[in-house]
């Protein structure tokens, strides 16, 4: 098709907005070029929570060690929060001695702030708990939500089943015993009531 066929195609506002074939009508858009986007860190990122990082700020058994094996193990996360590296490693790159790391290790797991994982060969797998912050896709993120959403429902209902069969087994001085310590019973209704039944049993005799 020559060029001379096309003329070009102006908007209500006279600005020029494609081009149109004068002896088939057929209008052309111009070209959009769409870039790569770049990455904002080229060797990789990951999103964190603001309030997360407040509560890491204030935990005053996070020292200075907790710290710096917590960062290293989020530089080397992999995508869904995943990393599989040993105690030896991490000494050997923080410069740090293993049984240090060892017990960083152990705070950040009993805070859940780091999820153990499979073992894999000689060492474990670990997560980094995605409320804290999250590598991967977003859809992912909120999946992952809703599937422990979901599995901690189902725990809470286990345990009210778990629970209901016991007292079942139960007298019910036992259950109102069990209520009692449970803080499940408002002691001074209880006390009227029982003093109410201690006054109607004086009437009787």
């Amino acid at each position: 098709m020559g060029i001379t066929r096309l003329k070009p195609l102006y908007d209500s506002n006279g600005n020029i907005k494609g081009y149109v074939n004068k002896y088939t009508g057929e209008e052309y858009g111009f070209p959009v070029l769409v870039g790569r986007k770049k990455r904002p860190y080229g060797n990789g990122w990951l999103m964190n929570s603001q309030e997360a990082l407040e509560i890491l700020a204030k935990d005053k058994e996070i020292t200075g060690e907790t710290y710096r094996v917590l960062f290293f193990v989020c530089a080397r996360l992999d995508f869904e929060n995943w990393v599989q590296i040993s105690v030896t490693e991490m000494a050997q790159e923080l410069e740090l001695k293993q049984p240090n790391v060892s017990r960083a290790m152990k705070v950040l797991e009993q805070k859940g702030i780091i999820l153990r994982g499979p073992k894999v060969g000689r060492s474990y797998a670990f997560m980094l708990n995605p409320e804290f912050g999250w590598k991967g896709d977003v859809a992912n993120l909120n999946e992952y939500r809703k599937k422990r959403e979901d599995e901690e429902n189902q725990r809470k209902n286990r345990e009210r089943y778990e629970k209901n069969l016991e007292l079942v087994g139960l007298s019910k001085k036992d259950q109102l015993i069990m209520a009692i310590k449970e803080g499940k019973v408002d002691i001074e209704k209880l006390y009227d009531l029982v003093s109410k039944g201690e006054k109607t049993d004086d009437d009787q005799e």
